[in-house]
């Protein structure tokens, strides 16, 4: 119960404080879960993040998920999941209602324009980092999923949600002992 409380308030804060996607997340969960907490590995980390890629979906959400999963099985992907997914709908909540005002805001509208050279650095970092984890795992069918699955979805108009299902089935069965003894 107590490692669901703090998946959650760590991925609630990372999801409601980060902007620019699953690639700025994993600094964040490094310094959470693997400097503060030591929950995991630094490696184990972006052995996940590395997944988390490579699966549909938002990087983000998919990197809590197995986060949650590696440090309290269903419960804690669970609740990271939620924890992850909430801030976004709070925040888009707020926005729809009162759109109009944000979207002819210049001010709003600066500071967005502004993030983007920030997000996009640390994005490069990040994939470079990844790459390099990638190259020592040497793991080619984790590079081979994105590839089909946009094959089937573009080619064979497959649904984005039945090839989200069938990954996420297939990644379980191939790293069922992922959750290890932690």
């Amino acid at each position: 119960m107590y490692k669901n409380r703090e998946l959650f308030l760590i991925n609630f804060f990372i999801s409601m404080f980060t902007f620019g996607g699953g690639y700025v997340v994993i600094p964040m969960m490094e310094k959470y879960f693997v400097i503060k907490k030591n929950y995991l590995s630094k490696d184990e980390l972006y052995e996940l993040a590395t997944i988390s890629q490579t699966s549909p979906g938002a990087i983000a959400i998919n990197l809590a998920v197995l986060v949650g999963y590696r440090i309290n099985k269903l419960s804690g992907a669970f609740v990271s999941g939620f924890a992850g997914i909430l801030p976004s709908f709070i925040i888009l909540s707020i926005i729809s209602y009162s759109y109009t005002a944000f979207a002819t805001n210049t001010i709003v509208n600066g500071v967005l324009k502004g993030m983007e050279a920030g997000v996009a650095a640390i994005i490069v970092d990040l994939v470079i980092t990844m790459f390099q984890q990638l190259a020592r795992k040497s793991q080619p069918f984790l590079l081979v999923i994105p590839v089909i699955t946009f094959i089937l979805n573009y080619f064979f108009n497959i649904h984005p949600i039945l090839l989200i299902i069938v990954t996420i089935l297939m990644l379980l069965f191939i790293f069922r002992d992922l959750g290890g003894d932690k």
